[in-house]
């Protein structure tokens, strides 16, 4: 049994690794930082600011404000394939538009399957039987407009990771742990707006903002060896720089940061409701900035809302080397016919030294998505391309 769970702490550190690493300390359950589908992968894992389809509940539960109609849509990657560890991972969301609601209602499934792994006892390496590993969580939401230019999303979330199934010898705690938490967003997408020097810009731009996994601390064995989750504040812009009758380009950047405190001489951190603010201050201000993450992306669209329509995208990651030291390129592609849609994107660092032994390096993801009712897409403005 130290055996499997020798492995799974291997599988926890990757994934942990992979996603947030930084001088505040690790977080569980971090299949919750994952960029759940192929559209936002494949513009360098960013969205707060476009969240323009059913994906939005992660990204920004307030664009799906901005929606009518219903959709729902299914993602499958293979994650971290460099270690051939048979690990993927399962993303599925719907939305709904209620008008009697004046909103949206919403829902999401995530699941990180580990794998089967044998179960043995300490004192011999004959297995005495197996059990699968998985985190997954499931997430329901409700998104209304509070005037034409700005919406308000909110997100509840039941979370389960399953380590191991039950104690084996004189283990302490069954290696299972269920918690909650929720997000909440915002976003201001100005209908009619005049700067100087640049123009009109409504319908062209849209700002997000979004708190999310914010909740108690989980644990597996008993409440005095609790983690946190990872509470995370993820805010950015998405602009529209060109659009005409078939064309259109936009633009997006995220700055995400992570809002768990760095444990007090006791090794003791603050609790969610404290963190949130206190994560922002508990390292000088130099440091603070460098555990920023940025996320940004090009997406070109060709082709008219209710015909044939492609896309083609591109991204950048970028995480401090003292802090994660993620940085990978994305690309992506996507088509739109009638009722359905096709995405998947990849994360490339062969660009940086040593880029083929970084764990995200080659990772895939295909999303499948069905559209249906309502405008789906506008033929002017936001939102284009879900």
């Amino acid at each position: 049994m130290k055996k499997v769970f020798m492995f799974l702490m291997v599988c926890s550190i990757i994934i942990s690794t992979a996603i947030k690493t930084n001088a505040q300390g690790e977080a569980a359950v971090p299949f919750l930082l994952l960029a759940p589908d192929s559209r936002a992968g494949g513009i360098g894992e960013s969205g707060v600011g476009l969240a323009d389809n059913s994906a939005a509940i992660f990204w920004n539960p307030a664009g799906i404000a901005f929606l009518t109609g219903s959709e729902v849509s299914f993602t499958h990657s293979n994650w971290l394939p460099q270690f051939n560890l048979d690990l993927f991972y399962d993303y599925a969301t719907y939305r709904q538009y209620i008008e009697d609601l004046s909103g949206s209602v919403t829902a999401s499934v995530t699941y990180m399957n580990f794998g089967e792994f044998v179960r043995t006892l300490s004192n011999s390496p004959d297995p005495v039987g197996t059990f699968r590993s998985f985190d997954a969580a499931l997430t329901l939401g409700y998104a209304t407009k509070l005037s034409s230019s700005w919406g308000l999303g909110l997100n509840f979330r039941l979370i389960h990771s399953r380590l191991a199934d039950k104690p084996t010898e004189q283990e302490q705690g069954k290696g299972v742990a269920t918690s909650v938490s929720f997000d909440i967003g915002a976003m201001w997408r100005p209908v009619d707006l005049d700067l100087p020097l640049i123009g009109n810009i409504g319908n062209k731009f849209s700002l997000g903002m979004n708190l999310s996994n914010i909740g108690p601390k989980i644990y597996y064995i008993d409440q005095a060896q609790a983690d946190p989750i990872p509470t995370n504040f993820r805010f950015g812009f998405a602009a529209r720089f060109l659009e005409d009758d078939f064309n259109s380009l936009t633009y997006t950047l995220d700055l995400s940061k992570l809002l768990v405190s760095r444990p007090d001489s006791t090794k003791k951190r603050d609790e969610f409701y404290k963190a949130i603010f206190t994560a922002w201050a508990d390292q000088p201000l130099s440091e603070e900035l460098k555990d920023i993450v940025v996320s940004m992306g090009l997406e070109y669209w060709y082709g008219q809302p209710g015909d044939f329509m492609f896309a083609l995208r591109t991204g950048f990651f970028y995480e401090d080397p003292n802090y994660g030291n993620r940085k990978f390129v994305t690309l992506g592609a996507g088509i739109r016919y009638d009722l359905y849609g096709f995405d998947f994107s990849y994360i490339t660092t062969d660009l940086f030294k040593n880029g083929e032994n970084h764990p995200l390096s080659n990772t895939l993801r295909f999303t499948l998505m069905i559209g249906w009712g309502g405008q789906m897409q506008t033929h002017k403005g936001f939102p284009r391309g879900i």
